[in-house]
């Protein structure tokens, strides 16, 4: 009898699961993507800061170069916004963010294909997420002007940011943010873009100073800026799209975006400050031309750190980022190549060691990763990485256009000036 009240009592027991156990165990739906308007319209504004950046840049490297030079220095920051565009819209966006291959993307949203306004990523449209990621898209070949100005051809040029940006900016930004991208899988963090914007463009700028040669004359009037005030101003409007570039990284208007923010404010001021006292020292002036290179050395190391670190973090990147690019662009009159207006000086250097200390400084460590160490030899592999293939590939593309159509403009082009020779223009009528 107790044997038989037992078995009853386990069966009431059961009885409950066995009939209802299927929806005991069914998972909860996922909850349905909603579009959030303030980050969307946050995003927006975002991304028309970046866009801004791209005159500021035009700016800043117009005031650098001589005065028969400055036209065409501009225009190669104007272009990349016409060429890119199309580019990006046709198949870029699709190379960086389709696809599960850990490597490359591929063309399933090649023309925007399969999106429309009520797709999103994440809590926006994904016309946003595409507009956003598309100005960094923009500017990232534009970077590279800088170590060639002076002695290109225009069509060499268009024709090498377009293959630039489809062998190399958009295979490493699919590495990095894609979400089956090899570097992103292993925890780099680059929130947004010390490797993917700043690392790959000053190295492929090294590149392609190193195959197409120096400028020719020599002395003091090689250096000499046309317009300073130009530079000032470009450096202003860069730090200004530079809250756009950091703070929409996180694609949202919370309190990491704030973060991000201040840092971008706090770690330029720091880097500003120290490259004026270096230059002092050694020079015994405080230059404006000082006090921008700082500005921007420090927004770029700031780059990649910025969803990752706190205010001291800040601080001490922007204090450590200018004696280093500093070194490195008294290293290049040593080392005998001409990068024209520092872009590897400061966005390579400058990238790399961001996104190294990036790992030393983050608040808290990449998915998966244990300890601090490991996580510095995470952003390391990044690095070596993104920037050695960048490096090959852009040593190939200038080797090939140079011996095709040509990418060194002829001496006698170049001594008259580019403004006069290539557009028919003069930037000024004095």
């Amino acid at each position: 009898m107790n044997w038989t009240k037992r078995i009853l009592l386990l069966l009431t027991l059961l009885l409950p699961i066995v009939l209802f156990g299927q929806e005991a165990t069914a998972p909860a739906a996922a909850p349905t993507p909603v579009a959030d308007k303030g980050d969307t319209v946050w995003m927006l504004v975002a991304s028309a800061f970046v866009f801004f950046m791209i005159p500021g840049l035009a700016l800043f490297y117009g005031g650098l170069v001589r005065s028969k030079n400055v036209l065409s220095t501009m225009m190669h920051s104007f272009v990349a916004i016409l060429v890119l565009t199309i580019q990006w819209t046709v198949f870029g966006y699709s190379f960086a963010f389709s696809g599960t291959n850990p490597y490359f993307g591929n063309f399933d949203l090649a023309f925007l294909n399969g999106i429309d306004e009520n797709t999103l990523e994440l809590t926006i449209p994904k016309y946003v997420h595409f507009l956003f990621q598309g100005m960094f898209a923009l500017i990232t070949p534009a970077l590279i002007s800088g170590a060639i100005a002076e002695r290109v051809k225009f069509g060499g040029y268009v024709v090498f940011i377009l293959l630039w940006s489809t062998f190399v900016y958009d295979p490493v930004a699919h590495w990095v943010w894609a979400a089956d991208g090899w570097l992103f899988k292993m925890s780099a963090l680059d929130f947004a873009g010390g490797t993917v914007v700043h690392l790959i463009s000053g190295i492929a700028g090294l590149a392609a100073a190193i195959v197409l040669g120096k400028r020719k004359g020599g002395g003091p009037a090689l250096i000499a800026p046309n317009n300073l005030t130009y530079t000032l101003i470009g450096a202003g409007l860069l730090w200004f799209g530079w809250f756009g570039f950091n703070a929409g990284s996180g694609l949202a208007v919370n309190g990491l975006a704030a973060r991000a923010f201040l840092v971008t404010l706090i770690a330029p001021a720091a880097a500003g400050v120290a490259w004026l006292v270096i230059e002092y020292i050694h020079t015994k002036k405080a230059t404006a031309l000082g006090a921008a290179s700082g500005i921007v050395a420090g927004l770029v190391v700031i780059t990649p750190a910025s969803g990752f670190v706190g205010v001291q973090g800040a601080l001490i990147m922007g204090f450590l980022v200018s004696p280093v690019c500093y070194l490195a662009i008294l290293l290049k009159g040593k080392l005998g190549y001409d990068d024209s207006l520092d872009a590897f000086g400061i966005h390579g250097v400058g990238g790399a060691l961001g996104a190294i200390l990036t790992g030393v400084f983050a608040l808290s460590l990449g998915a998966g990763v244990a300890t601090r160490g490991d996580q510095i030899l995470v952003q390391v592999i990044s690095v070596v990485a993104t920037g050695a293939y960048s490096f090959i590939v852009s040593v190939i593309l200038v080797f090939l256009i140079d011996k095709t159509i040509g990418f060194r403009i002829s001496e006698e082009k170049e001594i008259a000036g580019l403004d006069s020779e290539i557009h028919g223009e003069k930037g000024y009528e004095l």
